[in-house]
């Protein structure tokens, strides 16, 4: 199998595409969109973004340490690219797109009322590492929609649609091929068991 050898690079895709919410000093709310996030602990739960310094954005992440990750569904996939090709700087994002602002339960920054899932965050450590800096932050709530909960209580984000971002180019989630532990799992009697 022939293979091309290129230069370093950050080929790790596709990842998921958020938008990130919060508010300045005096109250101004911006969203930025990232695709540079990650979960990094769960006890205690913590979460990264990656921001690039010189954007609108990073001196009131910096500043007033708090954030919300809003995750994006197809219905939101206008929404998701252009807050991240427009600047704060120029446009009012929530305004302009018709977005719902909802408090917070922990921060001042607004939840994305139209995202399926809100994780209410605050600033732990910011780590410069060259063009972006790494924000490590708590996870100091989740805000999920009932609408996409089951009887059982179950949370089926599925149903909303989830998108991915991969090479400048945003994905819908495809079906479900299996789910953790399933490749171990005792078979059913009566069936083969390959390997």
């Amino acid at each position: 199998m022939a293979k091309e050898i290129w230069k370093p690079g950050n080929m790790l895709y596709p990842l998921p595409v958020v938008m990130v919410s919060m508010a300045d000093q005096s109250g101004r709310a911006n969203i930025i969109t990232l695709a540079w996030v990650g979960t990094i602990c769960t006890n205690p739960p913590m979460l990264s973004i990656s921001v690039r310094p010189e954007r609108y954005s990073y001196p009131i992440l910096r500043d007033t340490g708090e954030f919300v990750v809003n995750l994006t569904t197809r219905g939101l996939v206008f929404a998701t690219d252009y807050c991240g090709v427009k600047s704060g700087r120029d446009v009012d994002k929530f305004e302009e797109l018709k977005l719902t602002k909802a408090d917070a339960a922990y921060v001042k920054a607004p939840m994305i009322g139209e995202s399926p899932v809100n994780i209410e965050c605050r600033v732990r450590q910011v780590k410069p590492l060259g063009s972006h800096d790494l924000f490590l932050a708590d996870v100091l709530a989740v805000h999920a929609d009932e609408k996409y909960m089951d009887e059982g209580r179950k949370f089926h984000l599925e149903k909303a649609e989830p998108i991915v971002y991969s090479h400048g180019a945003y994905l819908s989630c495809g079906e479900q091929l299996g789910t953790f532990g399933y490749s171990v799992r005792k078979k059913q009697k009566g069936s083969r068991r390959s390997g």
